[in-house]
Parts: C-alpha cells; structure tokens; sequence
C-alpha cells in the first residue's frame, strides 16, 4: 500500500541554482589598457537562475518551493535573509565548498557578462531522500542547470510530473547539458552563442528528446518559438520596454517565469511569449540580479497596455 504525500502541495518545485552575484558597472565589456580603473560601487545580490525563477514564481503568486545546497558562509546567510524577507518557502542542505558566485560586468547599455563560480564538488548530487517528498508534492518542477539536479529527472519522469528547464546560452554540442536538454518537458535557452544555428538546435532537442516545446531568447531581437511537430521555429518581436535598459542581469528568468505562468493558466501560445516578452523588459529596468520582480497584477496591467490579455492574477498549475 502506498502513502499519499503528506504536507503542503507546490504548484512548482525549484531544484538547484541559489549564488550571489557581484555586480561590477563598466563603460564596455572589454578591458582597458593599464592594471586599474574606477568603478561605480560593487554590489553583491542574491541571484543565479534558480533563485531568479523561484522568487519570480513566488512574486506571482505560485505556490513554490525552492531547494539546493548552500554554504554555511556570508553568502548563504545573505540568501537566507532574503528568503525569510520574501517569504519563500526554501530548504537546503550543506554545501561542501561554498556558497557558488560570480561576478557579473555590466556595461552602459545593460548587457552583462558573466564568470560563474561553479564551486561544487564533483559527483555532488541532491539524495532522493531530500527532495522525493517535496516533488511527490508539486504539479511542475523547474530543474536548474546544476549537476547536482540531475537525479531529479529521472524521479520526475517517473511520477508524471511536467519538467521545465534553462540551458541558458547552450551551444547545441557540450554534452553536459544533454539530461537538461533531452529530459525536459519545456526547453528555454539563449541565442546567444549559437546564433544563426538556433532553428537547428532547437530542432535538434525536440528530435532528440521529450521536449514539446522550445523557446530561444535573443534579448532585443525577441525569440523564437518551436513547438513539436512544427516545421520551423515562429519568431516574436520584442515588446518595448517601458523604462530604461540599466541591467539585463535577469531578464531570461523573468521572461520564462512569465511565460510559464500564462502557460499553467491555458493561455495560447502568443500570450505567453507576450507576458514573457513583458516581464522580462520590466527586470532590465532595475540594477543587480532579481531585485525587483513583477507581480501577477503588474504583469497583467503591462500585458494589457501591450495589447494582450494575459492570465488571471495566480494561475495554479495544470
């Protein structure tokens, strides 16, 4: 006889993926001649693409829980205050190295680059034991590009639970990222490194893997949207943002955050890249890494002056 899970029910689990980032401004991404040069302050925030889809989630109202490793160090105790500040529901376990980093350059037009501090050990992994419970408890679980994440597959698979992921900028080769891309129910990933290639990288995961849907990003030329059985990708605009660019640091977790929200309600197919589009605009308004984050009613009144229709204020998974 089998026990029916017991405690709250999430309509979004969150597997991996919390960090701080340091956020350094500077005129351009390149490095100027000589060994110094004055910056703006240096800021650290909480962040990295877990934490930005968990909170972004959370800011509409989904009811989410949020789970991986975190050092007991400034960092973590940094994450944990802003949690306990919003009131995310998030469990941990100890990480063995640290609370992962990186430090973000910023230029005046809000493009960032990265270096990510991928500190964990490796063959660390999340044990069945932590985070079984809390998944036999969600309707949808959102499975960051962490190794130690990649268990959760193969039990989300197994329970029939719908799995979301990022390959962030993915350049359709590295084998790493094969469990995310081939084991994912609904893909996102950037543009960014493959370029003119992405109709066949997205061709490629849903030839591939178990994918429905692909959707690729590419920051002011909009994205592309492939669903199973397409022929070609069907590409959206952009949606104006209706503040000035300072920090893209962000935006592509506010945008799938969105797009998923519109998705779980029943929405079609144009009202999600829409509420995406939106949301992902409104993140590059402010400075640092998920600071501000859109709520359900503000994301429907954007979506409206926008021309679409958009969700209702928090649409439960389906």
């Amino acid at each position: 006889m089998t026990t029916a899970p017991t405690g709250p029910a999430y309509d979004v689990l969150v597997v991996g993926g919390a960090g701080v980032d340091t956020i350094v401004l500077v005129d351009e991404l390149a490095v100027p001649s000589g060994d110094f040069l004055g910056v703006p302050p240096i800021r650290d925030y909480v962040a990295h693409t877990g934490n930005g889809v968990a909170l972004g989630f959370h800011a509409l109202g989904l009811a989410t829980k949020f789970i991986d490793f975190l050092g007991d160090d400034p960092q973590g105790r940094m994450i944990l205050d802003r949690y306990a500040a919003a009131g995310l529901d998030f469990s941990h376990l100890p990480a063995p190295a640290g609370t992962p980093r990186s430090v973000n350059l910023v230029d005046r037009e809000g493009r960032r680059f990265s270096f990510y501090d991928g500190r964990h050990p490796y063959g660390l992994r999340l044990p069945g034991s932590f985070y079984l419970p809390l998944l036999e408890r969600a309707r949808h679980v959102h499975i960051s590009r962490s190794p130690h994440a990649e268990p959760v597959f193969a039990d989300a698979l197994r329970l029939g639970r719908t799995v979301s992921t990022d390959l962030h900028a993915w350049d359709g080769e590295d084998g790493s990222a094969h469990p995310w891309a081939y084991g994912a129910d609904l893909v996102f990933l950037s543009a960014a490194t493959v370029g003119e290639r992405i109709p066949a990288v997205m061709r490629q995961i849903l030839d591939q893997g178990r994918a429905a849907l692909v959707v690729a990003t590419d920051g002011a030329a909009g994205c592309q949207v492939m669903e199973r059985g397409d022929s070609r990708p069907r590409h959206f605009p952009a949606v104006a943002p209706e503040r000035p660019v300072v920090d893209s640091n962000g935006a592509g977790d506010a945008f799938l955050t969105a797009f998923l929200h519109a998705r779980f309600s029943g929405a079609a197919l144009e009202d999600c890249v829409l509420a995406g589009s939106v949301s992902g605009a409104y993140a590059c308004g402010s400075p640092g890494t998920h600071e501000e984050l859109i709520s359900a009613a503000a994301l429907a009144a954007a979506v409206g002056r926008a021309g679409g229709a958009g969700p209702g204020p928090a649409a439960s998974v389906r």
